[in-house]
């Protein structure tokens, strides 16, 4: 893979501590940790989290050698009520930030998390109907809400949506208090392919009211039944895009994928009728011969869009944090261009949030979204790729 999510990460938050020759620096005591912020959804409901810690007895840990004990952390995102007394979800825990400073050699609180919209706990807003889920897959040496703009933009619209640590290749934190970081072995797509279908074997049981949380923790009022097992999509980044390809050509479960710029190697297998999008930067079908090999696989309604000017985490919450960086730092626009490319971050963010409501609309509520029959005025720099 070209671009590893680890290192782009890394580079981010040594910008923040290094020194101009490149020696980490503590924060001066005085100053508060800069706290980056990202862009609020804007569709028309609340949006509640919960974080559920789930075990498969069935396989061995990849991350861990340890036999029937496959742990992961997940992020139930929903839409919600009466979330003013909750409090807001952090983009990564303070303890996971400070493991991961920590690990690189810098201070280790010279950088706050953004909050996200998500508030912990809240009750579910209540429809009477239950409620389509979007399952996400994060990329290498990633977190489970590293594209929390796209994440909570589909809550915002009345998704359920569960997001996935692949703990082994992921930065998370677990109940007990342990801290787990990306191993120096990757795990490969199909490790993350395993874990979404368990992932959704779990949603099958909070569909039917049970919790699937291994320590019994709360589930917050109303979340138990509502998701609707007929309305299954799936999305991911990078190798979580690659994963959300392996799980639609694999499980039948899943109605609808969203790869996000996903490397596709090693090429894979098989054929599947049902909708796919890809959103392309830098793993496009013209560069990639396995990216073009699997749009041939796509027997169905299928569409390729990129937007120009766009890298590899254009369609992420990177390409709206690293400008705050910038500011922070006193980056230069050379170096900050090295980061996002020609695409204006507020013009990717709104891409992040149209495009996948309007697939997910259309392909999983059966609401046609004009959006995705071609090129769009709201959208100059999307280009449609036959």
């Amino acid at each position: 893979m070209k671009v590893s999510r680890r290192s782009l990460i890394a580079g981010a938050l040594a910008t923040v501590v290094a020194a101009p020759a490149g020696r980490a620096v503590a924060a001066p005591a005085a100053v508060a940790p800069a706290r980056l912020r990202l862009p609020a959804p804007t569709g028309p409901y609340q949006v509640g989290s919960v974080p559920l810690h789930l075990l498969d007895p069935s396989r061995p840990d990849p991350f861990t050698g340890t036999e029937h004990r496959r742990e992961l952390m997940v992020g139930v995102w929903y839409p919600a009520r009466d979330t003013a007394r909750y409090p807001r979800v952090p983009w990564m825990e303070p303890a996971v930030m400070r493991r991961y400073l920590t690990d690189a050699g810098y201070a280790p609180d010279v950088l706050a998390s953004p909050l996200t919209a998500g508030h912990e706990g809240a009750p579910l807003r209540r429809t009477g109907k239950k409620l389509p889920v979007v399952v996400f897959s994060h990329g290498a040496g990633d977190h489970r809400n590293g594209d929390s703009i796209m994440i909570q933009q589909l809550a915002s619209h009345g998704y359920v949506v569960v997001t996935i640590d692949h703990l082994g290749d992921a930065y998370s934190r677990l109940p007990d208090g342990r801290v787990v970081v990306p191993t120096e072995q990757s795990l490969y797509p199909a490790d993350f392919e395993r874990d979404a279908r368990f992932v959704l074997d779990k949603i099958g049981d909070l569909a039917a009211g049970r919790n699937p949380d291994i320590d019994g923790r709360r589930l917050p009022d109303g979340l138990a039944g509502a998701p609707d097992l007929g309305r299954i999509g799936m999305s991911g980044w990078s190798k979580g895009g690659t994963a959300t390809a392996r799980v639609l050509l694999a499980d039948r479960r899943v109605k609808a994928g969203l790869a996000i710029d996903p490397p596709l190697l090693p090429a894979l297998t098989g054929h599947t009728g049902r909708p796919f999008l890809l959103m392309t930067a830098e793993f496009t079908r013209a560069a990639e011969p396995a990216v073009a090999a699997f749009w041939t696989q796509l027997r169905g309604w299928r569409l390729n869009i990129e937007a120009a000017g766009a890298t590899h985490t254009a369609y992420h919450d990177l390409q709206a944090l690293m400008p705050q960086v910038a500011k922070v730092v006193g980056m230069s626009d050379e170096e900050l261009h090295g980061w996002i490319g020609d695409l204006d971050p507020a013009r990717a963010v709104r891409i992040d949030q149209a495009y996948p409501v309007a697939f997910f609309d259309q392909h999983l509520r059966g609401r046609r979204r004009r959006l995705l029959d071609g090129p769009s005025r709201a959208f100059p720099e999307v280009a449609y790729l036959p």
